[in-house]
Order: C-alpha cells, then sequence, then structure tokens
C-alpha cells in the first residue's frame, strides 16, 4: 500500500479535521490545564465548532474559515510527502474499535505498510502499557509478554513511550506485529531515543496518530492517544503503574469502552506496582504471562509456541541459576548458595547474562530474565 493509494481512504473533511485539531494544540493544552486526562477526551468528542468555542473562542471564526478553505490536493500532498497514509471513518478500512466508541477518532494518520488497518480488530490485538519509569522487573514483563502475545498471532498495541512501552514494542518485533500511537505527528518518531526502535516497527508494523504530519506532541495529547490504544483492543494490559499514572488512566478509558483490563501484580512495597494491584483488587485480570491474556480473549484461533529454550548451561551455572531463581539477587548470597567460589560464581554469573539468562543493575544485583532454559524449567510449576 503506497501512500498515495492510502489517502484514497479519508475523506476531505476528516483530513480537514485533524489538521484543525493540529492547529489548536496550544489552546487545547490551555483549555485542559491540569485536567488533560479528564479533559482531553470531552474536547475532541465535540464538533468543530464546539470545539473552537470551547478552546479559543475569540478566533473560532477565523479558525473555522481557515479549516473550510483548505487545499484538499495540499492536504493530500503532505501526506504523500511525509510517506503517510490516511484514513477515516467514512471508509471500510476504519478500525472497528473504533465503531462503538464516541471517543473514537474522525481520521488515522500512519506510517507503516506492513498489514492494513482493517487487521486491527477487537479479538486479535491486546494494548500493553506502564509506567515510563518502569523496573527491571517490568521490563522484562513486558518484553515477554510483548513477545509472547505477538507470537501467538496477535498485534500488540502500545505507545512508544520510555520504560514499559518501548519494551512492549521490543519483544513484539521480534516475533510479530506491533503498533505504535502517538501523540504527535506519525512521522515524528517520540521519544527521539526511540529512533532506531520506530524504524524497526515499520519493518513489519505500523505507527499511527491522529494527527497530521510534522505535528509536535502536546502534553493533552498523551491522554488523547491513549483513548485510541484502548479501544482498539478488546483488552488493554497494564504492567507497572504508580497510583497517579497515565497507564491508569488508559486503564479507565478501557472499562469505559466496555473493554476488559488486566494487570500485572508487583511487590505490595514497590511503587511502581502500586497501581497494578490496585487494578487487581478492583477487579482487574491478573496477568502473569501471554498464556492468561490468551486464556481472557476465549484462545480462539490463538496459539502459544511452545517454550523456547536459551542455550545449554553447565552444572556450575544451573546452581547459580536457581540461587537467582530463588531470589539470591548479589554475588556475596549467590556464591555460597550454590556451593561455589566469589570468582567461580562471578564468572558464572557473566556467562548467565550473556547468554540471556540474568541481568545486572547498576548496584550489582542480579535478577531473572523471561529466557527459559532446559536445565532448571518445570512446565507443572513446582
Amino acid at each position: 500500500m503506497t501512500a498515495s493509494s492510502g489517502n484514497e481512504r479519508a475523506c476531505t473533511d476528516c483530513l480537514r479535521r485533524s489538521w484543525l485539531i493540529a492547529r489548536l494544540g496550544p489552546f487545547i493544552q490551555v483549555a485542559c490545564d491540569d485536567r488533560a486526562g479528564r479533559r482531553t477526551p470531552e474536547l475532541l468528542r465535540l464538533s468543530d465548532e464546539d470545539l473552537l468555542a470551547a478552546v479559543s473562542p475569540k478566533r473560532a471564526d477565523e479558525f473555522l474559515s481557515e479549516t473550510r478553505n483548505l487545499d484538499e490536493g495540499r492536504l493530500r500532498r503532505d501526506l504523500e510527502e511525509a510517506d503517510c497514509w490516511a484514513c477515516c471513518l467514512h471508509h471500510e478500512s476504519f478500525p472497528e474499535g473504533f465503531e462503538d466508541g464516541t471517543d473514537a477518532p474522525r481520521c488515522i494518520v500512519g506510517r507503516g505498510d506492513s498489514f492494513g488497518l482493517e487487521e486491527l480488530t477487537l479479538g486479535g490485538s491486546v494494548t500493553v502499557v506502564g509506567a515510563r519509569r518502569a523496573t527491571g522487573y517490568g521490563l522484562e514483563v513486558a518484553r515477554c509478554l510483548g513477545a509472547e502475545l505477538a507470537s501467538a498471532g496477535l498485534v500488540v498495541i502500545s505507545g512508544l513511550a520510555l520504560g514499559i512501552d518501548g519494551s512492549v514494542h521490543r519483544g513484539a518485533v521480534e516475533r510479530g506485529r506491533t503498533v505504535a500511537v502517538l501523540a504527535g505527528g506519525p512521522d515524528r518518531p517520540y521519544p527521539l531515543s526511540h529512533s532506531r526502535l520506530y524504524r524497526r516497527i515499520l519493518e513489519d508494523g505500523l505507527v499511527i496518530s491522529e494527527m497530521p504530519p510534522g505535528t509536535r506532541p502536546w502534553r493533552w495529547g498523551f491522554p488523547a492517544r491513549n483513548r485510541i490504544m484502548a479501544a482498539l483492543s478488546r483488552m488493554t494490559v497494564v504492567v507497572e503503574a504508580a497510583r497517579r499514572s497515565g497507564s491508569l488512566i488508559t486503564a479507565e478509558m478501557a472499562a469505559d469502552a466496555g473493554r476488559e483490563v488486566g494487570a500485572v501484580p508487583g511487590p505490595v512495597t514497590a511503587g511502581p506496582s502500586a497501581g497494578t494491584n490496585e487494578l487487581i483488587a478492583s477487579g482487574a485480570a491478573l496477568i502473569r504471562d501471554g498464556r492468561d491474556v490468551v486464556d481472557r480473549l476465549g484462545g480462539l484461533g490463538l496459539r502459544l509456541p511452545e517454550t523456547l529454550f536459551g542455550p545449554d548451561i553447565g552444572g556450575g551455572e544451573v546452581l547459580i541459576l536457581q540461587a537467582v531463581e530463588a531470589g539470591h539477587s548479589m554475588i556475596d548470597e549467590i556464591a555460597p548458595v550454590s556451593g561455589l567460589s566469589i570468582a567461580a560464581a562471578s564468572a558464572g554469573l557473566a556467562r548467565l547474562e550473556i547468554a540471556g539468562y540474568v541481568t545486572c543493575s547498576l548496584t550489582g544485583e542480579y535478577g531473572r530474565t523471561g529466557l527459559a532454559s532446559a536445565a532448571t524449567y518445570d512446565p507443572a510449576g513446582d
């Protein structure tokens, strides 16, 4: 699908609406004040006239006239020059998740052509989000979830943000398809530190937004894109979230849209797990791995792959890995538990880290990754 052919799926009025929202970016920011999470959806569901009256009444006539006079050819050339395409609610390819939502965008602008928007079905997609300031535990769970869900044939949706979102995408791109939903234009990776990941996503997935190319992300744009992520799939999974978190707002939007919400449990003493533990206590589905998600979705047509094992490891490394799995994280704990000298345990941990079985933090604490080892794997979980 080329950008030019993709642009035939968006009508002129919906393209103009997308441009208007971008043009009103600073005015919407002022109108949202400190309630962007709640206020943004309220504003974006308004008609053009009512939106202008709410955020820029003094210049409403000026902006309305400017919008109505936008040249259709210019709008479509801007998309093509940015290597983007657009699809609006009047086209049959518009994602089914937007059909039952009052907060749905009227137009989606995107990049990537590995598959079509019509393949973003409710039952075939899962949204996974979480904290930007994530722990090693959260990052590893997110990466494993992304990989498992993509392997099962699901389209994995997230927001390309730092922390959990980025880890979800990294896991998914290695096994299947993923969609990044941006707060700004789809031609501008955000954050810039994820530019390489952005390009990798485009190889097999999509990057979408309701903003036209070149639009900078405003603070209100993040809850705006959260409502898109929540609407696109049947289930939204939160991996880590503090008690006041944008991820919890996404979960609330999903619940309001009639979607299921899941959460990954974490230590009760950990701040980044406070929000997810609270979601579970309030009735959200407890999610430990991809199988829990597939089971909640009914499993129709979905199949998780057989467990993939990492490289073979020797006897000493098995003992070390078992010690880490038992909760020992420091070298002076791991060595005596595994019956090895400090030097031997240190060398073994280095080999396990290279093999992908463990990670080491800046403070020297070792943690288990999600990569299974044939030497320690217990399918019964005993």
